[in-house]
């Protein structure tokens, strides 16, 4: 399938429409889908004509994720900067996205996990409906939420990106918009009309392109074993400082409750990649305070010392036993969360090789001026 087939383009008078289309693989993103996809957003970027932007998935995914067996194929086959190049193409085109100059919509009527909550949560307008699966699952496969993530997972109420970030947990549509991952809830059979009405727009105005999606959006009630009504419980355990520290409380509260939520979570922590969870977490908490280029170029060096796997290969691992053997049984190295020093997790935060250089972001005016404004 060529790159044309991957991601089909649509313009209506102002209005482009990009709809991603690897049904197959549940539209994700191929490196020349992400080629296709910044020039796209580059040439409309500069273009005084196109007013506003929508992004949607063919079947029944938005994206879920980026092709990483694409990625651990390239890096076997050839060497890691095959694998880190991919990532930069990748971070670049969220960058783009989070600084766009122009309105964003993006219809999340499916699966949006990995990197296909990076090409729509930085965006203006994240459009839920009753379909809408989220997660960040990085963790159980041995990498760690990546494309901006660190950004906005941590400018989630409270510590509920924590949550979120380190147990790969799946959100629905109405817990998207609770925490603020959507900016609206759509069901589903509305979509088509809600589409109607943008192809008519003829503005880039974020309140009225907002006004016309708030006419078709409702809002919906979460279930009663939402995890966001959990928050209390989510603050006091994912606010400690360490991994350990967060499993020792949960685990002190499962006993004190015998609350089945609380005794899953732990079990889910346990199984992911220890070294996955202790640098997911730092990179979360350092992602609080910085906006969303320093995440990004940081989360480019931790991705770069992932694809090197010189102090662990718990990625090709978790690759191996999800993705590819799919033996659901992969054996982390190190296996236990006491045995990744913090040394160990230095390494991940360092600037990169000299014969190697860090993420170059392009100029850009549209910074966000406060983060949660994006959400």
């Amino acid at each position: 399938m060529s790159p044309t087939d991957q991601v089909l383009e649509e313009a209506c008078g102002c209005v482009r429409i990009y709809t991603l289309n690897r049904t197959k693989q549940l539209n994700a993103l191929s490196s020349a889908m992400i080629s296709r996809l910044l020039e796209l957003f580059h040439a409309c970027d500069h273009d005084p004509t196109v007013k506003l932007i929508i992004t949607k998935g063919n079947g029944r995914a938005f994206c879920a994720g980026g092709d990483v067996a694409a990625v651990v194929r390239d890096i076997t086959e050839g060497d890691w900067k095959l694998g880190a190049n991919y990532f930069r193409k990748e971070f670049t085109l969220n960058y783009l996205m989070a600084t766009y100059s122009k309105p964003q919509v993006s219809f999340l009527n499916g699966i949006v996990m990995g990197g296909g909550a990076g090409a729509s949560i930085h965006g203006s307008f994240r459009i839920a409906t009753e379909n809408s699966v989220f997660a960040m699952p990085e963790t159980a496969l041995g990498l760690f939420p990546d494309v901006g993530a660190s950004y906005y997972l941590s400018r989630l109420p409270g510590f509920f990106g924590e949550y979120v970030g380190l147990t790969g947990a799946r959100l629905d549509g109405a817990e998207m918009l609770a925490c603020g991952l959507a900016t609206h809830f759509v069901p589903s059979k509305n979509l088509s009309l809600l589409e109607e009405a943008l192809r008519k727009v003829n503005s880039d105005d974020a309140a009225i392109i907002s006004s016309i999606i708030t006419q078709f959006s409702q809002y919906p009630s979460l279930k009663a074993n939402s995890a966001y009504n959990r928050l209390d419980i989510i603050d006091k355990c994912f606010s400690r400082k360490t991994t350990e520290e967060i499993i020792s409380v949960l685990e002190s509260k499962a006993v004190d409750h015998k609350d089945e939520w609380i005794t899953s979570t732990v079990q889910t922590l346990k199984k992911a990649s220890p070294t996955s969870l202790k640098i997911s977490l730092r990179s979360i908490r350092e992602g609080r305070l910085e906006g969303v280029g320093k995440c990004l170029v940081r989360e480019y060096r931790m991705v770069c010392c992932v694809m090197k796997g010189e102090v662990s290969r718990d990625f090709f691992e978790g690759c191996r036993a999800l993705l590819l053997d799919k033996d659901k049984n992969p054996k982390w190295q190190p296996s236990r969360l006491e045995s990744v020093t913090d040394e160990m997790v230095d390494q991940y935060f360092a600037k990169v090789d000299k014969d190697w250089e860090d993420l170059k972001l392009p100029p850009r005016s549209n910074l966000p001026v406060h983060a949660i404004a994006k959400l």
